[in-house]
């Protein structure tokens, strides 16, 4: 049995006999919900803030290669720096560091 299973499940039993493990002896799940909010808040702006570089980053090869007009690329320049202002609010919010929603892309390096 694994070692999750074997700390969820309630009746389990001393190897070799028929008694239950003691309450007090079993191994017992820290489900702290501030640490679970925390965990699941970093996945998440990770993720937000993996697709706004690559959003950033199809903007820039637009405007090189001149599909935009000046209005469309102030307006994207615009939506851009709000989107990454939001993404900061709730970073800071969450009490994360810039560098904990960095990733490692292997060899392709770092997230930014």
């Amino acid at each position: 049995m694994t070692e999750f299973a074997r700390v969820m499940n309630p009746q389990e039993m001393l190897p070799g006999t028929s008694q239950h493990v003691d309450a007090g002896r079993r191994a017992r799940l820290n489900l702290d919900p501030q640490s679970v909010k925390n965990g699941l808040g970093q996945l998440v702006l990770t993720l937000i803030k993996l697709l706004h570089e690559l959003l950033e980053r199809q903007a820039l090869r637009r405007i090189d290669g001149g599909s935009l007009n000046e209005e469309e690329i102030e307006r994207l320049g615009l939506t851009l720096m709000r989107q990454a202002e939001e993404i900061q609010k709730l970073r800071e919010a969450f009490g994360l560091k810039e560098e904990d929603l960095n990733l490692d892309l292997g060899t392709l390096g770092s997230l930014f």
